[in-house]
Parts: C-alpha cells; sequence; structure tokens
C-alpha cells in the first residue's frame, strides 16, 4: 500500500548536558501561555468577570490543574496496575502519558476553588478559559504527532503514514485529525459564538466546548488506535469514547441552562 513518508521529527528540540528541551514539553508552555493572553483579551470585553490580575494568577492554578490532573488520570484511567508496580515513573512527565479528561477534571477543581476565594461567577469564568482550551489541544496534539504516538489505525487511504513504533503497516496519522477537530475546528466554533455575544449566558461556551470536545474526540477515535494495554472495551468502545459519553450529556445540560437562565449585562 502507498503511504506518505512519517516526517520524523527529533522528540528533543535542545540538549546540553541534563538540560533537555522537547517538544512535548514546549506544546504544553505554548498552550497555557498562548490561551492566557487570549483568555486576557476576552475578559477585557463585556461582560467584565474577572480582571487582568484575576486571569494572571489562575495561570498558576490551571498550570497545576492541567500537569497533576492530567498525569493522575493517566495513571488512574489508562495504567494504573502498571505505574501501582513502577511509581517511580509516575513523575517521569517527559516520556508523555497525559489524559485530558483528567486534566479537564484539575483544571475544574482550580477554577471551583479559585473562583470561590475570589468570589467570581464561575460559569462565567468557565466561559473564559473553555475558549482557550482548543489552543492548548492542538498544541499538544501536535506534540504528539512529533513523539509518534498515538498514532490511528491501519488503513489504504492516500494519506496514510508508516510511523517508526506502529510497525510496517500504513496508518491514520489520527494525531492531526485531533488537532483538526479538537483543536481548530473547536477553537473556530466557539470564537464564533464569542463574537456572537454567548458570554452574556453564563455556561453556554462551556456547554458547547464539552459538547464539541466530546462529539470530536469519539468521532476521531474510530480513526484512532488503541492503547495496546486497554484495546476495546465495553461494546467495541474505547477509553476515550467512555471517558468522553458523559461529556455530551453535560454539555448539554448547560446549554438547556444557559438557554433558561436571564442574561448578564
Amino acid at each position: 500500500m502507498l503511504a506518505i513518508p512519517y516526517p520524523v521529527i527529533d522528540p528533543v528540540l535542545f540538549a546540553f548536558g541534563p538540560l533537555v528541551i522537547r517538544w512535548y514539553a514546549l506544546a504544553y508552555i505554548a498552550g497555557l501561555l498562548i490561551g492566557w493572553r487570549y483568555c486576557l483579551w476576552i475578559a477585557s470585553h463585556p461582560p467584565l468577570v474577572a480582571t487582568r490580575v484575576q486571569i494572571d494568577d489562575f495561570l498558576a492554578w490551571a498550570t497545576l490543574g492541567v500537569i497533576l490532573g492530567g498525569r493522575s488520570g493517566y495513571v488512574l484511567f489508562y495504567q494504573p496496575a502498571y505505574y501501582l508496580a513502577n511509581p517511580g515513573q509516575i513523575l517521569q512527565l517527559w516520556h508523555g502519558g497525559m489524559s485530558f479528561h483528567g486534566g479537564a477534571l484539575g483544571v475544574l477543581v482550580a477554577l471551583i476553588l479559585f473562583c470561590r476565594q475570589r468570589k467570581i461567577n464561575a460559569l462565567a469564568f468557565a466561559d473564559i478559559i473553555a475558549c482557550a482550551v482548543p489552543i492548548g489541544l492542538f498544541f499538544g496534539r501536535i506534540a504528539n504527532f512529533i513523539n509518534g504516538e498515538l498514532w490511528g489505525r491501519v488503513t489504504d487511504v492516500p494519506w496514510a503514514m508508516v510511523f517508526p513504533n506502529g510497525g510496517p503497516e500504513p496508518r491514520h496519522p489520527s494525531q492531526l485529525y485531533e488537532a483538526g477537530m479538537e483543536g481548530i475546528l473547536l477553537f473556530l466554533l466557539l470564537f464564533a459564538l464569542l463574537r456572537k455575544g454567548a458570554r452574556h449566558r453564563p455556561g453556554l461556551l462551556t456547554g458547547m466546548f464539552l459538547l464539541g470536545y466530546g462529539a470530536a474526540r469519539i468521532t476521531a477515535e474510530f480513526f484512532r488506535q488503541p492503547d495496546a494495554f486497554l484495546g476495546f472495551l465495553y461494546g467495541g468502545a474505547t477509553m476515550g469514547q467512555l471517558l468522553s459519553a458523559p461529556l455530551l450529556l453535560i454539555g448539554l445540560w448547560l446549554l438547556w441552562r444557559a438557554q433558561n437562565k436571564p442574561p448578564i449585562a
């Protein structure tokens, strides 16, 4: 079968003695910093629910939520037995192994605690943060592609690729599918709603993000090769699909709630 050559890129951008800079780490840094600047821009427009200083302060909370939640989620959802037997590897983040669902829970906890402490409308604040999340998702999936991990299922489509660690068969570049759907398309959808004044109905943008991400992830999983240590689960579903299904329900509930509550000024 024909396949596009995989553009082999060294996962390590720069190494000098013990100092190692990896694309994977830079993806998270870029997502957080660009997302932070985008949140500042959103928050500067009505409704004014958070100050610049509050957005700045939340960056540290969000960073901890992403890292601690993302890693904990991967350990608990995907390989609990392995990490129980090898606890020393839990902190080895440079080898990859982050869960979006775990990271989302981590940021959610951080957001609730932060908003309670600062007396901010949590749903209105969540709408600001939700608009920036696709930026991090885009960079994260590009980093997965550079690492040659989370590749897709075997296929004969003309744009299939042979990944270094994926065997000799051409596969879907599913990381790029996810970067497109979870990153670019979801960002544009939320931006369009943002421009139409969706922030005046707290929870609408958060609900649309959860609904959009859940639909994009479930769709992408049909092209992505399940983790070898998990395989297919109930009814042929993957872990990513099972974890994303509740997001659809929560997203729909938030959309219904936002439409049935009076808008804020």
